[in-house]
C-alpha cells in the first residue's frame, strides 16, 4: 500500500464538496477538534440568535413572544428539522427534554401498550444512561430487564418481550447495528423496537420509516451542534401515536392547554409526548444549527465520514503501529458510525497529553480514546495533523507525566 502524505490530505480538502460548511461554525485556530461526537461546535449564527431572543423577543416583547415569535411551537419546528435527518415526516418528531427523560417516557409507554408482556431487552455495554434509566423503570414497574451482549440480543427476544431498546451506533466503539434487519427480527416476535440515535442523527443518514421503526430518541448536542445540554428529541411512528399514554402527562402535552381544565386529555399525535415548558433559548440555538443541516446532502456527509474513518485508521497504522494502539472501530465502512476509537492501556493519560497539544478527542473507560469525525467542519488535513501530534506525544513519552494521569471529573 502506498504511504499516505500530507499532500494527499490537502488534495482531498481541495476536492471536498462539503468544505464550505466549515465557515458556518466557530473553530479556534489552534485546535484540532475531534470531539464532536460528544459536544458539537458553535454554529456561527447561534450567538446572534441568542442575542435576539434575549434582548428583543424576551427583553422587549416579553410574554407576547409566545405568539409573536412563535415560541409555543418551537418543539414542533425543531422536530420537523430533525425529521429530515432521520428519515420520517415532521408529524412524527418533537424536540423535548433530555435523551434520558425521553427514553423513560417512550419505554414506559411501550410497556403499557404491550401488556401483559413484561420484558425489556437491551445491550450489555450500552451507554450507561440508557441502562440506568431502563434499570430504574424495570424496578419501578416490576418488570424484567435483560441486558446481553449484542450477538445474543435476537436470541433472547421471546413472546414475553415488550420492548427492545438499542443504540444504533455504539458510543464507545462506533460499531453500528443493521437497523432494518434488527427491527424486522424484533417485530417478528411481536415486540416494539426503540432506537437511540445519539450517535447517528447528523452523522449519517437514518431511515426510520424505511425500516419500520416503532420509536426513537436522540440528543441535540453532539453531531447536531445544539450546544451543551441542548434539547433532545423523540420519534413515534404514526401508527402508534394514538396508543401512547404519556407517563409524564404534562401541561404542554394536553389537547387544549390554555383551557386550563383539571383533567388531562392528551393532545393528538406526537405533541402528547411534550411535558413541561420548552427551554426557548436552548431550543433556538438548536434550531440555528438544524437550518445548516437543511442544506446538507446526507449522502455526501456519509461518504466523507466513511472515507475519513478509513484514511484516519490507515494513517494510524502507518505512523503509530509501534506504540501499542489497537483499532477498536470496524474497518468495514458499513459497520462503523462517524468516529474512530483506539484502545491503549494508558489511554487516559495519552488523551490528556493530546488535549494539551490542541488535539481534542475524549476518553471512555477503561481504555478507549475516541476521535469524532464531523464532516461539516473537520478537514482531511486535520486528520494528518492529528496523527502527527499523536505520534510525537508517543515518541517523546510526554504522556507519561503524573499530571496527565490524574483523572478529571469529565473524561
Amino acid at each position: 500500500m502506498t504511504a499516505l502524505t500530507r499532500d494527499d490530505f490537502l488534495a482531498l480538502d481541495a476536492a471536498d464538496e462539503l468544505a464550505p460548511f466549515r465557515e458556518q461554525f466557530v473553530l479556534p485556530d489552534d485546535v484540532i477538534y475531534m470531539d464532536g461526537n460528544s459536544l458539537g461546535v458553535l454554529p456561527r449564527t447561534a450567538a446572534a440568535r441568542v442575542q435576539d431572543v434575549v434582548t428583543r423577543e424576551w427583553g422587549q416583547d416579553l410574554i407576547k413572544s409566545w405568539n409573536s415569535a412563535d415560541w409555543i411551537n418551537l418543539p414542533q419546528r425543531v422536530g420537523a428539522l430533525i425529521a429530515g435527518l432521520i428519515g420520517t415526516d415532521a408529524a412524527n418528531v418533537v424536540a423535548a427534554d433530555s435523551t434520558s427523560i425521553n427514553l423513560y417516557k417512550l419505554a414506559a409507554a411501550a410497556l403499557r401498550m404491550q401488556a401483559p408482556r413484561r420484558k425489556i431487552i437491551t445491550e450489555l455495554g450500552n451507554f450507561p444512561t440508557d441502562l440506568y434509566v431502563l434499570q430504574g423503570l424495570a424496578e419501578y414497574l416490576d418488570v424484567e430487564l435483560v441486558a446481553v451482549p449484542r450477538d445474543q440480543i435476537l436470541d433472547v427476544v421471546d413472546e414475553d418481550t415488550a420492548l427492545v431498546s438499542l443504540t444504533h451506533v455504539h458510543y464507545k466503539t462506533g460499531v453500528m447495528f443493521d437497523m432494518p434487519s434488527v427491527t424486522k427480527a424484533v417485530q417478528a416476535k411481536g415486540a416494539l423496537m426503540l432506537w437511540d440515535l445519539c450517535h447517528s442523527a447528523g452523522a449519517l443518514p437514518v431511515r426510520l420509516e424505511d425500516c419500520n421503526a416503532d420509536m426513537a430518541i436522540g440528543c441535540g448536542y453532539k453531531y447536531l451542534n445544539g450546544g451543551p445540554g441542548a434539547p433532545a428529541f423523540l420519534y413515534v411512528a404514526a401508527r402508534h401515536q394514538a396508543a401512547v399514554q404519556p407517563p409524564l402527562s404534562g401541561w404542554m402535552g394536553h389537547a387544549r392547554p390554555f383551557d386550563f381544565t383539571d383533567v388531562y386529555t392528551p393532545a393528538a399525535g406526537i405533541t402528547r409526548n411534550l411535558c413541561g415548558t420548552p427551554g426557548v433559548i436552548a431550543m433556538s440555538i438548536l434550531e440555528e444549527s438544524l437550518k445548516i443541516f437543511a442544506k446538507v446532502d446526507l449522502s455526501l456527509l456519509r461518504k466523507k465520514s466513511q472515507h475519513m474513518g478509513q484514511q484516519f485508521m490507515q494513517l494510524i497504522e502507518q505512523e503509530c503501529a509501534t506504540y501499542g494502539f489497537t483499532i477498536v472501530s470496524p474497518w468495514d465502512n458499513d459497520m462503523r458510525g462517524s468516529q474512530v476509537s483506539l484502545g491503549h492501556d494508558e489511554g487516559y493519560a495519552i488523551m490528556q497529553a493530546l488535549i494539551a497539544r490542541g488535539l481534542i478527542g475524549d476518553f471512555r473507560a477503561p481504555e478507549v480514546l475516541r476521535f469524532g469525525l464531523t464532516p461539516l467542519y473537520l478537514r482531511y488535513q486535520d486528520l494528518w495533523d492529528a496523527v502527527a501530534i499523536l505520534r510525537d506525544v508517543m515518541e517523546s513519552g510526554v504522556w507519561n507525566q503524573e499530571d496527565y494521569k490524574r483523572r478529571s471529573a469529565v473524561t
